[in-house]
């Protein structure tokens, strides 16, 4: 496997954050070297540093206006709650539909016309193009971070560990394969095929052999169940708590953020596990039988006391900038200057009347946004997002600017798990509408919606699928799962076969509000394998495609 070591880290300790250096920084600056990973001290720093940095903050390629990796907005920009102008890593095209019918019938092609988002990836799919291929960041993030985790699976056992020893060494390694689990998810979840790979080193030759996204996330699948065994035998003793809390930053163990404790830990991979059911199958396929292992999933899920995988931004900028680290941030403030990605009018339509969130997060212009007219125009809006919201008591902020004011949610949170067990009940139908429509009120409640209960007021179950899927958009907005949500309800397909959106709220060119307009988005569902993998790394005997057939 050539090109995946092209952007991994080969010197171990290239990211060091550096406002926690006692926690952190495990560099001799003399022998910046993978010896250092053969000691205690070195390992366990490295388990936090490989992870949150080489992870998520340092990759070959970068774009300043695009961000490092929780900064990324292409998959808010195809699930249409952002919009950006900017040409950077051709962004501005990401998110342009193909076609926008306003109420008077003028269409309003895509700025590629005749050219459609398929074909637009696929272009602009080269290797030539370096930072310039969208396709490349969630690839070579994932792969940077699974990299991390085989060099701590490679190390661990040749450790000479004091004290519980035993503690020390299984920690480490459901660390891993916990992070594993996370980044085959996140590959299994975007692209069409990818690689399986769990040596470090490359020592035993190249690995060109790729393999379905099914198996990408089987793949996932066995590192959770690794991870769950090993957390089975755990307990939160001395040992586990400060290790723990090494390997997670200072600064992100506030919160929702803290040191799980080992069913904590389970509980996270059981929503995780319910997060890629439901995100990899459309909502028309989806089974009774799906539906119930969805139940059961969320049912050991997340817990409003658990702890979970977040981040937070501080005043070094070490994982998140707070002005700019996180979508949330690069997303606020007034579109005309300070926002490199803009506020979707269809996300603030999304909002029921009366939602304090929508009161509390976002503010009216005194005058539209409009952007270049040759991109497309989906992208115009009146609306800015917060910073800091507007003061609401207790009602949730979408977006805080402040050092280690924003809490960013990694993986699953209580919330998402609830909606996901909503959806599995209503779903299922019968007395599982008002079940599931309890379940909303509640995130709601607990989200300051001041919104009136839904649950047994006889909303039928398709109102009911309404109300969920309205409530995932708005209650779990720059949480990773919005492109998933229109990839599976159908929305991205074609209209002619079923897909896009009537009854749209659309600003045209010179800011006129059209209130009945059809968007086609038609967009590509999987991502093609990148060529900044395929240049180097050609696909070998009994390989899977790697070109989504879709056209």
């Amino acid at each position: 496997m050539r090109s995946i070591k092209i952007f991994l880290l080969t010197v171990v300790f290239t990211g060091i954050i550096s406002s926690c250096k006692d926690q952190l920084d495990v560099r001799n600056p003399n022998e910046p070297t993978v010896a250092t990973l053969n000691t205690e001290s070195g390992i366990i720093k490295y388990a936090l540093s490989g992870i949150y940095v080489n992870g998520f903050v340092d990759l070959k390629y970068q774009d300043g206006v695009v961000g490092q990796f929780w900064g990324n907005g292409f998959f808010d920009l195809m699930a249409d709650n952002v919009g950006a102008e900017a040409a950077n890593v051709f962004m501005n095209q990401i998110g342009a539909p193909n076609t926008v019918k306003l109420d008077d019938g003028t269409v309003v092609p895509n700025p590629n016309s005749p050219q459609r988002n398929a074909a637009m990836l696929r272009q602009n799919n080269l290797n030539a193009n370096g930072g310039s291929n969208c396709l490349y960041y969630e690839w070579g993030y994932m792969y940077s971070l699974n990299h991390s985790c085989n060099t701590i699976l490679n190390k661990v056992d040749v450790v000479a560990f004091s004290g519980d020893a035993e503690t020390k060494i299984a920690v480490l390694k459901a660390w891993a394969y916990w992070w594993k689990g996370f980044a085959y998810s996140r590959l299994g979840s975007i692209y069409y095929a990818g690689l399986i790979v769990d040596n470090a080193d490359g020592a035993d030759g190249t690995n060109n052999v790729y393999v379905t996204r099914a198996e990408i996330l089987a793949e996932a699948e066995s590192n959770f169940a690794k991870a769950e065994a090993i957390l089975n035998t755990l307990t939160a003793n001395g040992t586990y708590t400060e290790l723990v809390g090494a390997i997670i930053p200072d600064f992100c163990q506030v919160g929702k953020g803290g040191i799980l404790d080992p069913a904590m830990w389970i509980r996270n991979i059981n929503t995780y596990r319910a997060r890629n059911i439901l995100a990899n199958t459309r909502v028309d396929a989806m089974t009774n039988t799906l539906w119930d292992q969805i139940l059961t999933l969320t049912n050991a899920g997340i817990t409003k006391s658990d702890f979970v995988f977040t981040l937070r931004s501080n005043d070094n900028a070490d994982i998140l900038s707070p002005q700019g680290g996180a979508l949330s941030a690069s997303s606020t403030g007034d579109p005309n200057s300070a926002a490199t990605y803009k506020i979707s009018e269809r996300l603030v339509s999304a909002f029921q009347p009366g939602d304090k969130r929508k009161t509390n997060n976002f503010k009216q212009l005194a005058a539209p946004w409009i952007g270049n007219a040759d991109r497309g125009n989906v992208f115009n809006t009146r609306w800015q997002l917060l910073d800091g919201g507007a003061g609401l008591s207790g009602v949730y902020v979408y977006s805080d600017r402040s050092a280690g004011g924003y809490e960013l949610f990694m993986a699953g949170s209580y919330d998402e798990n609830q909606l996901m067990k909503a959806e599995a009940n209503i779903y299922k139908g019968g007395a599982g509408v008002d079940a599931g429509l309890a379940l909303i009120d509640g995130i709601r409640a607990d989200q300051g919606a001041g919104l009136a209960a839904t649950a047994g007021t006889g909303l039928t179950k398709d109102l009911a699928i309404t109300e969920l899927r309205r409530e995932r958009r708005v209650g779990l907005l720059f949480r990773s799962v919005a492109f998933y949500d229109v990839r599976r309800y159908g929305i991205i397909d074609p209209i002619g076969s079923g897909g896009g959106l009537t009854g749209q709220l659309v600003l045209d060119a010179i800011g006129a509000v059209n209130t009945n307009a059809t968007i086609d988005y038609d967009y590509l569902d999987y991502w093609d394998v990148p060529d900044t993998e395929l240049a180097l790394n050609k696909p070998g005997a009994g390989s899977a495609d790697v070109v989504n057939p879709k056209p």
